[in-house]
């Protein structure tokens, strides 16, 4: 359960909507949309703890460090830091204990998911994005965390790519993990979503996908 009571977030004295009060339940799946700058990052950021609110507070019915998994848009990872794609991947092991033949198998079960195959030694700085964005979903997958965070996780993805994020994400939802997705892909949002929270205009509206996207079949979201 993630519970946001009477919540502000954004700069210092600029809240970027009014209050926020919403209730969603363990095992949900939920899209945030809403126009470039809307606060759409920040407040997934501010439900992850990685960013504070102004005001008001988020309740999590999991602990954040080991219930919370987030999932970053990749500008904000630095290529340049000398890891390999297999190592990138499996950081998604952090805090857990398991045996090297366990790692081993769902490591490679993981990249084989997100077709990865060839990559394990390739360096940051030698992937394209799309490459990158199926390493930092791959290294999501090896989480067991309850509650999933995603930052626009079909960003730099191709069809394929795609139909690979919302297979997991349709997977994930089934074994009752509470998801909360930002996407500007207001099909995928429609067609994969059953419940959106939209940023317009500073007002926060929370309901079903197809009936909040009509309202706004013109709005630019990113």
């Amino acid at each position: 359960m993630i519970r946001c009571q009477d919540l502000s977030w954004g700069a210092p004295g600029q809240a970027l909507t009014s209050p926020l009060t919403l209730e969603l339940e363990s095992g949900s799946l939920t899209a945030i949309i809403g126009a470039n700058g809307c606060g759409k990052s920040s407040l997934l950021k501010v439900i992850a703890g990685l960013q504070k609110p102004l005001a008001g507070q988020v309740t999590l019915s999991v602990p954040r460090q080991s219930g919370v998994s987030f999932l970053p848009q990749q500008q904000h990872l630095d290529r340049q830091f000398p890891i390999s794609l297999q190592e990138l991947v499996a950081a998604g092991f952090w805090g857990r204990r398991l045996s090297t033949q366990l790692r081993a198998q769902r490591l490679a079960a993981a990249l084989e998911a997100w077709h990865l195959n060839g990559l394990d030694n390739r360096p940051l700085m030698a992937l394209s994005g799309g490459q990158l964005q199926r390493a930092l979903l791959a290294r999501l997958s090896l989480t067991d965390s309850p509650v999933l965070l995603l930052d626009e996780p079909h960003a730099a993805l191709d069809e394929l790519g795609q139909q690979l994020l919302w297979q997991h994400i349709h997977a994930w939802h089934a074994e009752g993990r509470t998801l909360v997705v930002v996407c500007h892909d207001l099909a995928a949002v429609r067609q994969h979503i059953p419940k959106t929270l939209l940023i317009k205009n500073r007002i926060c509206l929370y309901g079903a996908s197809a009936e909040l996207i009509q309202q706004s079949p013109h709005m630019q979201v990113a």
